[in-house]
């Protein structure tokens, strides 16, 4: 019995140190600005990321597995709390790079790889974001830059909003894209009249191959996530391939490609687009392969 007992102690203890030899360690700060998760030793890079219109730090969590494999890494990780943004004003991308370079500087943060990303809306407030920063050379300069399945036309967005409000077919998109129209029409007025606000905004101008606001970029590795599921948007939203973000990011990396070479990879993914809850849908964080992601960070 005693054997046993002494048998059942060993296997416990071995049990308990392999799975804490796996459990990422990491601390957490949080300002009305972002949240900070940084790894247990000194990190030798910082992966910023934007949520979402709606998307606050809890919920990019819960939806982008990122924060145990990064710090694992050695990656710091920055939550932003600015959202509901599909562009930035000059007076908005002038407040986050001082914010960020404030965070910078209080955390003792790496600025040798640095990295900015973000899903949906998020990702142009990324790219924008990261050209200003390259452009006013501060002392945070990106070393690359991601979107996950962005809407980087805006006036391909507006347009297409139109439609779905006019085809009446999901509820969902139907109030997503009345909300969108709105947004743009309040702020950057009717494209019929003009398309030259929705070009100074925008990321890229399907229309005119406008890519003006990533000028700045050319140094920066970027990366485009998408998932391009034909058949998904057709059943659930009557969308048309030509109507979905990945036709503009297509059409993005295709013209950025042919200025900034080999810096830019376009990533369409096919079945990995699933919510946190299990409802499939390729407008998702989980289309980027993480431990890909943290390669593509610290590789050389």
């Amino acid at each position: 019995m005693k054997n046993l007992l002494a048998l059942l102690l060993i296997l416990s203890l071995v049990s308990f140190n392999s799975f804490s030899q796996n459990v990422s360690s990491f601390t957490t700060e949080e300002t009305d600005h972002y949240e900070l998760v940084m790894p247990e030793r000194k990190p030798t890079g910082v992966l910023i990321l934007f949520g979402g219109f709606p998307e606050t730090p809890d919920v990019v969590k819960r939806e982008f597995e990122i924060i145990e494999p990064a710090t694992e890494a050695g990656i710091a990780v920055a939550l932003m709390k600015f959202n509901r943004k599909l562009w930035l004003k000059e007076s908005e991308k002038k407040q986050l790079a001082t914010i960020i370079t404030q965070m910078f500087e209080e955390n003792k943060l790496p600025i040798e790889s640095v990295y900015i990303g973000g899903f949906s809306s998020g990702g142009n407030v990324s790219l924008l974001l990261s050209d200003y920063l390259v452009e006013s050379e501060g002392d945070v300069q990106p070393r690359g830059a991601f979107i996950v399945d962005s809407p980087v036309d805006l006036l391909g967005l507006y347009e297409n909003s139109l439609r779905n409000i006019e085809r009446n077919f999901s509820p969902v998109s139907v109030q997503e894209s009345e909300m969108i129209v709105n947004v743009l029409e309040s702020a950057l007025g009717k494209p019929k009249a003009s398309i030259e606000p929705y070009e100074e905004y925008a990321v890229y101008t399907t229309k005119t191959g406008n890519t003006d606001n990533l000028s700045h970029l050319q140094d920066v590795k970027l990366r485009f996530y998408t998932e391009p599921d034909t058949v998904w948007w057709q059943e659930n939203r009557k969308n048309e391939y030509e109507e979905m973000n990945a036709y503009f990011i297509k059409k993005m990396a295709d013209d950025l490609a042919k200025k900034f070479g080999d810096n830019v990879e376009y990533i369409p993914t096919e079945n990995r687009g699933y919510r946190s809850n299990g409802n499939r849908h390729p407008h998702s964080w989980s289309i980027v392969e993480v431990d890909d992601l943290i390669e593509w960070m610290i590789g050389k």
